[in-house]
């Protein structure tokens, strides 16, 4: 029986990380070789715009929610259910935003018609989203990780079922009603997960009209914590949803056509940047079983056990990182011809597998920060890159070196947070 909690938990972690993460490349594959390049262009520039209302619409809550859990203090079932209420008022008011902005963020800032409807249809599944994520963070401060597995399992699987089956359907009516129709997957897959987390609940666990009432002391523990945490990824959510907008604005301006921009964003992030964050569920995991072990042991000032988990979850991250890396680098036609079927993106793949090194062992840097209270200066870190990243879009997308300009502002982002988020642990685990 393995005693250490850490290890378990990154270990039922890592197990499921690992069937979510082939479930969702062949969920990515099936995607790719059936939108094909401007189906997968229009839905990765849909995207950016589908992580920012997200972000919005859980406030920061499950990471705080997972925090303050695991310090065992005051009334978890009011904490997490009375919550509920909170966020889908205001998931409602965020649909509403999208349903009078869609028009503007299509036509006039993302420069194509066809994204309308893609963008009307994430207010949809909002509020899914929120309600399956503050039920995931209860479970993630109680140490207990195999429901948070098994439904991402699940949710993959949904997913693909729909995906698989119904999406040639959509594509034989209109390329934009099938990318529509794969985000609208989300709205089963999450239903699924917050079945199985309810199932999941304790034997006996019963609840009441009081417990779906927010009360003042939870709310004002959750937003200390979580506006911070919000900060940081909606900077981030932000930046993320600026940049398709800035690099096409400025290829345009170069002589750049419409078609290259969607194919050739599509190429990067619909099958470079997948490849590239492979060892993602690896390092995810560890962040993941890091935040309730280093938030309780923090908490009681026993810094010198918190200072061996995150060295050890740097290593892990690297014995993981390494390997793919050489792979990435010297021979990256295999995996691109295995998943995709071809070798658009090789070049661009070996130029960032480095620089990716420098990402595996970001997620739990920053997950170790947020947990011992610096979710200020993780968000620092973030606003410093996103600044950086979007600036030199702008300025290398200028020169007319094609998509090289958005490689380039990838590069020296993640290098940036990486070495921020770092300076800041070492601080934290040394003073």
């Amino acid at each position: 029986m393995i005693k250490n909690k850490f290890i378990r938990s990154t270990l039922i972690l890592l197990i499921g990380g690992f069937l979510t993460k082939i479930i969702g490349m062949i969920i990515r594959v099936v995607m790719a070789r059936k939108l094909g390049p401007s189906g997968m262009g229009l839905y990765m520039l849909s995207n950016p715009t589908f992580m920012l209302f997200v972000s919005l619409a859980q406030l920061g809550m499950p990471v705080a929610i997972s925090k303050l859990v695991a310090e065992k203090n005051g009334d978890n079932k009011n904490l997490v259910f009375g919550l509920i209420p909170v966020i889908l008022i205001f998931n409602v008011f965020l649909c509403f935003i999208i349903y009078i902005s869609a028009p503007f963020i299509s036509n006039y800032l993302l420069h194509d018609e066809r994204l309308y409807y893609i963008i009307i249809s994430i207010g949809i599944i909002l509020p899914f989203i929120s309600v399956s994520n503050i039920l995931r963070g209860y479970f993630f401060g109680k140490e207990r990780m195999f429901p948070h597995v098994f439904s991402n399992v699940m949710e993959d699987v949904v997913r693909l079922i729909l995906i698989y089956l119904f999406l040639p359907y959509f594509l034989s009516i209109k390329l934009e009603y099938a990318v529509c129709f794969v985000i609208l997957t989300n709205v089963f897959s999450e239903l699924t997960s917050i079945i199985i987390f309810i199932l999941f609940l304790p034997k006996g666990f019963s609840l009441s009209k009081s417990d779906f009432i927010p009360k003042k002391n939870n709310i004002k523990k959750v937003l200390e914590i979580s506006i911070p945490t919000t900060g940081s990824r909606l900077i981030g959510s932000i930046g993320f949803f600026l940049e398709p907008i800035v690099l096409t604005f400025i290829m345009l301006k170069v002589g750049y056509s419409n078609n290259y921009i969607v194919d050739e964003y599509g190429l990067i992030n619909g099958y470079v940047m997948p490849i590239l964050m492979l060892p993602s569920f690896f390092t995810l995991a560890i962040t993941q079983a890091l935040i309730p072990t280093i938030s309780y042991y923090y908490s009681i000032g026993n810094k010198r056990y918190v200072k061996k988990k995150i060295k050890e979850a740097i290593l892990f991250s690297l014995l993981i990182g390494i390997p793919i890396t050489i792979i990435f680098v010297f021979i990256p036609e295999i995996p691109f011809k295995l998943l995709y079927n071809r070798i658009d993106g090789i070049l661009y793949t070996k130029v960032l597998a480095v620089i990716f090194l420098f990402h595996y062992i970001q997620s739990p840097l920053t997950g170790a920060l947020q947990a011992m209270g610096g979710a200020k200066e993780a968000m620092k870190g973030t606003l410093g890159g996103t600044v950086i990243r979007l600036f030199t879009i702008l300025i290398f997308s200028s020169f007319k070196i094609g998509i090289w300009g958005l490689i380039i502002a990838v590069s020296i982002n993640i290098i940036y947070v990486t070495l921020h988020q770092a300076k800041h642990v070492f601080e934290k685990i040394c003073n």
